[in-house]
């Protein structure tokens, strides 16, 4: 029989799980060759806490068990104001961005999971991830995303940025 998946909004007694499943991510990148990203302590018990305070944290389960983690934040992202070497598929529409997406290693499906609720959502999502987060890069173009050119995180690391736009 399969698992019922659902996505529900993460609660702050959801933050020790969240952070078991965001370890077991970090472990993905490291062992596919994805040495840098989320480096240190990101993503912290605060940046969570603060994701569940703003209302933009949400907890994938599988039958109840939570087997993903991911913010859903509505624009603007301040950190996709510049984008290099390219443009943004519609800079003047308002748009959701989807940051912090982790899950458990044996759980398959997620991203298209998070993607389809997302949509459900909001049709216009951008993204961006590592340029050594190969999965990831896989999974946003395989979805159908738009690869729209580099932008800066407040550190001045460099994402490649995704944009997709549903058009009814």
């Amino acid at each position: 029989m399969e698992k019922m998946r659902t996505i529900r909004a993460a609660y702050e007694a959801d933050i020790p799980v969240i952070l078991e499943v965001l370890e077991a991510a970090k472990c993905i990148m490291r062992s596919s060759g994805n040495m840098l990203q989320w480096n240190d302590s990101y993503p912290s018990r605060g940046i969570i806490l603060n994701d569940i305070r703003n209302g933009t944290a949400f907890v994938v389960e599988d039958g109840g068990a939570t087997v993903a983690y991911f913010a859903f934040i509505p624009s603007p992202e301040p950190t996709y104001s510049y984008i290099e070497d390219g443009e943004w598929l519609d800079d003047d529409m308002p748009y959701h961005v989807i940051h912090r997406i982790g899950s458990l290693p044996d759980s398959h499906g997620i991203f298209k999971s998070i993607m389809d609720w997302s949509f459900s959502h909001d049709p216009n999502i951008r993204i961006d991830t590592h340029r050594d987060n190969h999965i990831m890069q896989h999974c946003i173009l395989k979805y159908g995303f738009t690869y729209c050119g580099i932008i800066y995180l407040g550190s001045g690391d460099q994402r490649l940025a995704y944009q997709k736009i549903v058009t009814s």
